[in-house]
């Protein structure tokens, strides 16, 4: 009872900008010409990392994965998926997720001339995702 409350209590202080799930794939181009046929949209394509837009908000990413292993259903090689949950506030951010259970797996790397900025952390349970950020 006393949880339950506690829980009531507290303030969501992770905000949410965007939604992005992030696919692995060793063919970038054929992955996300794949994704932007299927969601109507358009592919804004670096060296290792795609972004799928839908309505000008970002929608998929499909991440350059060389060793990348075709996952087999249901039986077979595991899927290889994560979330990309992109914030205003990456102190606020990494705060709460860290006090929910997460693990930071590794930090944002020093590049002042990105307009991004990301770092990588695993659930209670081991699977990732990360949080992103514009820089400003």
């Amino acid at each position: 009872m006393v949880e339950t409350a506690m829980r009531m209590e507290r303030t969501i202080v992770v905000k949410i900008k965007h939604r992005v799930v992030v696919f692995d794939a060793a063919d970038l181009a054929s992955e996300s010409k794949f994704w932007a046929g299927v969601l109507g949209g358009r592919v804004d394509a670096e060296d290792d990392w795609h972004m799928i837009f839908v309505d000008d908000e970002p929608r998929v990413g499909v991440q350059l994965a060389p060793d990348h292993v075709r996952p087999e259903w249901p039986d077979g090689t595991p899927q290889q998926i994560h979330l990309d949950l992109w914030v205003d506030d990456i102190g606020a951010a990494h705060d709460e997720v860290l006090s929910l259970g997460a693990k930071l797996l590794k930090p944002a790397e020093d590049e002042p001339e990105s307009p991004d900025n990301y770092q990588v952390y695993a659930d209670p349970a081991g699977h990732p995702f990360c949080l992103c950020w514009i820089n400003r």
